[in-house]
């Protein structure tokens, strides 16, 4: 089975020992407590399950330049983007030496992590300005995930944690969350030994279906893991539990049995285009996917990248071994009107626009909310069904 990134062995922070955790949660109730952003919170939902590892915790401001200008910390430690907990006040906790995260996203904020307070540092304009430019390609505030990086606050706060629990995506998605550990352990479980994953924040249409049937076929592997992201997104995209039952469906009818692993992760999206992308196929090796699939435009966001920016920066940028995992370069998607099948459009030279079904997301929102199933060659009739009855939902 494909090794962790950068150990031998996953290094997940979540407290698994019950005496402990219950001590930890009794401990964490007297701390100096603060509630942490919502980026912050996925960030340690990631490092509780695995999905991180084997990053100790948070990072300090040293290492979060390290991570965003060439990809490493100080130490020498490949990560993609920086890992931080950024705070717009930090009086509650100045001097403190060990303190409670507390969740922004659950009522009554519970404690979601402890931390070991290694240092609270003022991050710079200049700093902030470095990260964002390197990370999200772009200073642009309308950019959602400069926006979200940059409302956060200006002081780090750093040092290793023990995470208490995954916020609200075990209560919410129990049949879809997994951590990193988890799916490590049924990948093992179904004797899989090539793994291609594929990460969605939409529903999946034809096209996307028949990507995952290429790429399996392509590198003959056992089985795919659909790894849904449940954490927050922009306005306007599909919530997480219609996705859910939309996929759920397209698998359970149009793949063969045990060929499919439909999980979650909780994590807001960052809209960071390669850097996301590198970050992506980083976590997809922790939860034990030897092959992941990046297509166009991968994590991307309006116009800020470039069709392919997100397969390039493998070659252009992440240092040479940092990865085991390997990359399947996808172009975008269509059903061929000539070959009455899904195919890739650099692979049809010989067609013209007409010869594709292609429609734009905004028509087919259009369409669904209308109560108009789109053509059989963009989406299972199954799939459609569920959508349109979620757009109906919208209209009432």
């Amino acid at each position: 089975m494909i090794r962790p990134v950068g150990s031998d062995e996953l290094k997940p922070l979540f407290v698994y020992d019950t005496e402990e955790h219950h001590a930890l949660e009794r401990e964490a109730e007297s701390l100096p407590s603060v509630i942490i952003s919502s980026q912050a919170a996925g960030n340690a939902v990631m490092l509780g399950g695995g999905y991180f590892s084997p990053l100790p915790g948070f990072m300090n401001v040293a290492d979060a330049m390290g991570a965003a200008e060439n990809m490493m910390t100080t130490g020498g430690m490949f990560f993609p983007v920086p890992v931080l907990c950024l705070l717009k006040d930090v009086g509650a906790i100045r001097d403190a030496k060990r303190i409670a995260l507390r969740d922004p996203n659950m009522e009554g904020n519970p404690v979601l992590a402890v931390m070991d307070v290694e240092a609270i540092e003022e991050v710079t304009d200049d700093q902030m300005r470095v990260m964002t430019e390197k990370v999200y390609r772009t200073t642009d505030p309308e950019h959602p995930g400069v926006a979200a990086f940059n409302d956060q606050g200006r002081y780090a706060v750093s040092g290793p944690i023990q995470v208490l629990h995954f916020s609200y995506f075990q209560d919410d998605f129990p049949d879809t969350f997994r951590t990193a550990v988890e799916i490590r352990n049924e990948i093992k479980e179904r004797g899989w030994q090539k793994v291609v994953a594929f990460q969605t924040r939409n529903p999946m249409h034809r096209a996307h279906e028949e990507l995952c049937r290429m790429a399996m076929g392509a590198v003959n592997a056992d089985g795919l893991v659909i790894h849904m992201l449940l954490g927050k997104l922009k306005p306007g995209d599909i919530p997480a539990p219609v996705r859910d039952a939309a996929i759920r469906k397209m698998a359970e009818l149009y793949f063969p049995p045990n060929s499919v692993m439909i999980t979650g992760y909780g994590f807001d999206m960052l809209y960071a285009g390669p850097r996301e992308a590198v970050l992506h196929a980083y976590f997809r090796q922790n939860m034990g996917a030897t092959h992941f699939i990046i297509g166009r435009d991968h994590a991307g966001v309006g116009d800020y990248y470039g069709a392919f920016d997100a397969q390039t920066i493998f070659q252009e940028e992440v240092p040479a071994g940092a990865l085991e995992i390997e990359i399947f370069n996808a172009d975008h998607t269509a059903y061929s009107k000539k070959l009455n099948k899904v195919v890739m459009m650099r692979d049809a030279p010989d067609h013209s626009k007409e010869d594709f079904v292609l429609l734009s997301g905004t028509k087919v929102r259009e369409m669904l909310g209308q109560g108009i199933a789109p053509p059989p060659e963009f989406s299972r009739p199954e799939v459609a069904e569920i959508l349109m009855d979620y757009y109906k939902s919208l209209n009432k």
